[in-house]
């Protein structure tokens, strides 16, 4: 078996997922400062291959699109696959250590909060979008 030729199917299929969504893939640090430096709110998704990024933050980061109140814009980082445009986004993180899958909410360049792995892995999407919308109530009005 080609487990090259899997794996990057695995890591296609999960950058579709997400970018399907209504997200923006980020893919190097460039395309990261000028989409976290944007006046407004920034939605950021820590994309990952694990079993918890695919069961359940890539749906609830889905879900988020959808809700009454969100941010200015959705964007994404690949973490293990595009690792500069990873380690730039997590610069702008302060406070936080790095986390895949994770989510970011930004405001004018600044961190207001994140949803790190440890709320994400063994909880059901449902509660992981809930927590993501009350992040938008909170922030994004």
């Amino acid at each position: 078996m080609n487990f090259d030729f899997y794996m990057n199917d695995v890591v296609q299929t999960s950058r579709n997922e997400i970018v399907e969504a209504g997200y923006t893939e980020l893919k190097t640090p460039e395309e990261v400062d000028k989409a976290l430096t944007k006046d407004g709110t920034t939605f950021v998704m820590i994309n990952s291959v694990c079993g918890c990024a695919g069961g359940i933050a890539r749906p609830a980061a889905a879900y988020a699109v959808n809700v009454a109140t969100k941010p200015d814009q959705f964007v994404t980082v690949f973490a293990g696959q595009d690792k500069e445009a990873t380690e730039r986004a997590r610069e702008y993180f302060t406070g936080y250590p790095p986390s895949s899958p994770s989510f970011a909410l930004l405001k004018d360049g600044k961190i207001l909060k994140m949803i790190e792995r440890y709320e994400i892995e063994g909880h059901d999407p449902s509660q992981v979008a809930y927590k993501i919308e009350s992040l938008f109530d909170e922030y994004c009005k």
